[in-house]
C-alpha cells in the first residue's frame, strides 16, 4: 500500500501535472490569507461601530465609498500585473512574497484603541489604513488566485488547483470563525474587548499573512507574451470574456440580501436557548455544526460537479438548494433546541453545494481565460482574477452601506447591550438572518443560468492552444 504522506508531499510532476506538495503549500497559503481576510471583513465594521462607537450610517457610507473606489482600481492593478514580468519571466509569484508582511502589519494597525479621538479623526484613521491595506491586498489577491490559470495548461490540473484553493480558503475562514468563542473565553479571563480584538488582529491578521507566503511554492508554468497595448486597452479585453462578466454580475446581485452581520442576531436574539451557552458561543457552535458538509464537500468538489453535470449546473443546484432550505428554515424558527437542530440540518443540506460555488467560479474563470487567448492571442490572468477582487470590493461596499442604513432604520444603539435593543430591531433579526440571503440567491440564479459551460468545446480549445504554443516555441528556437 502506498504511503499517503508520500503521496501528499510528493514533488513528482509528469507532463502538465502539478505536484501534490505544491498544491498543499498553495492551499496552506490560501488558508493564511483567508484568516486575515475573514477577520477584517467580518469584524472591522463591528469593531468600528461597537468598540469605537462611530455612527452606523457614517461607517456604512465610508466603507461603501472606499470599497467602490478600491474596486475601480482593481482592473487597473490587474492590467499592471499582466503587463509586467520579473527577470525569470514570472508575473504573479513575486507578489506572493513581498506583499504579505505589509498587509499583515496594516491588518494589525486597524484594531488599535483610538482612545479619546474625535469621531472624525477615528474615521480618517480607519479610512486611511484600510485604503492602503486594500490596494496592497489587491496585488496579492490577483496573484494568489490568478496563479490557478498558469500553474498548468491542463484544465484538469487547474481544477485540482482550484479545489485545493477552496479547501485552503475554507480552512482559513473556519479558523477565523473561532473568534467569537475565543472572544468569550478571553473576556471571561479578564481581558477587555479592545485587548481581545487587537490580540486576534495579530494572530489572524499578521500571522495569517505570513502563512500565506507558502503559496509562493506554486509553479507558474503557462507563459505568454506581455501585452503591448496600453493599460486601458488591455482592460478592454474583458469584453471578450462573457463567462467572467456573467459570474461577476451574479455574485454582485447575490450580495443584495438585506441583512446585517450574523453577530447581531446571535448576540441579541439567541441567548438562553441552551442553558449556559451565550450568543457568542452559540454563533460559533451553530456555525461549525451547520457547516460540517461544507468542510467535507470541498474535498469532493470535482466529483460533485461531475455528478451535477458540470460547473454551471453545480452553481444552479447550489442556488436552488439555498432558496428552498432558507424558506424552510424561516418557518421552522430558532427558539428551542429542537428548532436549532432542524435548522442546523437544513443549513448542512444547502451548504454542501454552496461551499463549492467559489471553486466552480474559479474553474470557469480559468477556462474562460483560455477562451480569450484563443480568440485574441492575449492571456489576461491578472485582469480576469482582479475581477474577483473587484466584485468582493463591490460586495463589501454595498454590504457596509446596507448594514449601516438597516441599523440606522432599526434604531440600533451601540451603547446599549445587544439584548436590550428596541422591539423593532429584535423582531427583524430572524427574518433578515433566515430569509435575507434567499433573495440574493434568487437574483444570482437568474443571471448564472446564462453562463455557457461546454466540456467538448473547452477540451478542443485547450488542445489547439497547446499546439499553438508548441509551434510558437519551435519558431522562436529556430529564429
Amino acid at each position: 500500500m502506498r504511503n499517503p504522506f508520500k503521496i501528499l508531499f510528493s514533488a513528482h510532476e509528469e507532463g502538465d501535472g502539478v505536484a501534490n506538495r505544491r498544491l498543499f503549500a498553495y492551499g496552506t497559503g490560501l488558508a493564511g490569507q483567508n484568516m486575515t481576510y475573514s477577520y477584517i471583513s467580518n469584524w472591522l465594521r463591528y469593531f468600528c461601530i461597537n468598540m469605537l462607537h462611530i455612527d452606523t450610517a457614517k461607517i456604512g457610507a465610508v466603507f461603501f465609498a472606499s470599497s467602490i473606489w478600491d474596486a475601480v482600481n482593481d482592473p487597473i492593478i490587474g492590467s499592471f500585473v499582466d503587463r509586467h514580468r520579473n527577470k525569470k519571466g514570472e508575473k504573479l509569484r513575486p507578489y506572493l512574497i513581498f506583499t504579505p508582511p505589509v498587509i499583515g502589519a496594516l491588518s494589525f494597525a486597524m484594531f488599535f484603541n483610538l482612545g479619546d479621538m474625535s469621531e472624525t479623526l477615528k474615521l480618517m484613521y480607519i479610512l486611511l489604513v484600510y485604503v492602503i491595506w486594500d490596494i496592497i491586498y489587491s496585488f496579492q489577491d490577483v496573484a494568489l488566485w490568478g496563479i490557478i490559470s498558469v500553474c498548468s495548461p491542463s484544465s484538469k490540473e487547474r481544477s485540482r488547483a482550484a479545489k485545493w484553493a477552496g479547501i485552503g480558503a475554507g480552512a482559513g475562514s473556519s479558523i477565523a470563525g473561532f473568534f467569537q468563542t475565543f472572544r468569550s473565553a478571553f473576556l471571561g479571563m479578564g481581558l477587555n474587548d479592545f485587548e481581545v480584538f487587537l490580540l486576534f488582529a495579530f494572530i489572524f491578521g499578521f500571522m495569517g499573512e505570513i502563512l500565506s507566503m507558502c503559496a509562493h511554492k506554486m509553479p507558474e508554468r503557462v507563459k505568454s507574451d506581455t501585452p503591448q497595448e496600453s493599460l486601458f486597452k488591455t482592460i478592454s479585453y474583458l469584453k471578450y470574456n462573457k463567462t467572467l462578466i456573467l459570474i461577476s454580475v451574479a455574485r454582485i446581485l447575490c450580495n443584495f440580501n438585506f441583512k446585517v452581520q450574523n453577530a447581531y442576531f446571535f448576540e441579541s436574539s439567541a441567548n438562553g436557548i441552551f442553558e449556559g451557552v451565550d450568543g457568542m458561543n452559540l454563533e460559533f457552535l451553530f456555525g461549525t455544526l451547520s457547516g460540517l458538509t461544507s468542510i467535507f464537500g470541498v474535498f469532493f468538489a470535482t466529483q460533485l460537479a461531475n455528478r451535477c453535470g458540470g460547473m454551471k449546473k453545480l452553481l444552479v443546484a447550489a442556488s436552488v438548494a439555498e432558496i428552498v432550505c432558507r424558506i424552510a428554515i424561516f418557518f421552522v424558527g430558532f427558539k428551542s433546541p429542537a428548532q436549532v437542530v432542524i435548522c442546523c440540518i437544513l443549513f448542512n443540506v444547502f451548504q454542501l453545494f454552496t461551499s463549492n460555488k467559489d471553486f466552480a467560479h474559479r474553474s470557469l474563470t480559468s477556462d474562460s481565460i483560455d477562451d480569450v487567448e484563443y480568440r485574441t492571442g492575449v492571456r489576461i490572468e491578472g485582469i480576469s482574477f482582479s475581477m474577483q477582487n473587484f466584485v468582493s470590493k463591490i460586495n463589501t461596499g454595498t454590504s457596509s452601506l446596507m448594514e449601516g442604513i438597516i441599523l440606522k432604520l432599526l434604531r440600533y444603539d451601540s451603547n446599549r447591550p445587544r439584548t436590550a435593543q428596541n422591539a423593532t430591531f429584535m423582531k427583524m433579526q430572524w427574518p433578515m438572518y433566515a430569509l435575507g440571503p434567499a433573495i440574493g440567491a434568487l437574483l444570482y440564479l437568474i443571471v448564472i443560468s446564462f453562463v455557457k459551460d461546454d466540456k467538448e468545446e473547452r477540451l478542443r480549445i485547450e488542445y489547439e492552444l497547446k499546439q499553438r504554443r508548441e509551434k510558437a516555441k519551435e519558431l522562436a528556437e529556430n529564429a
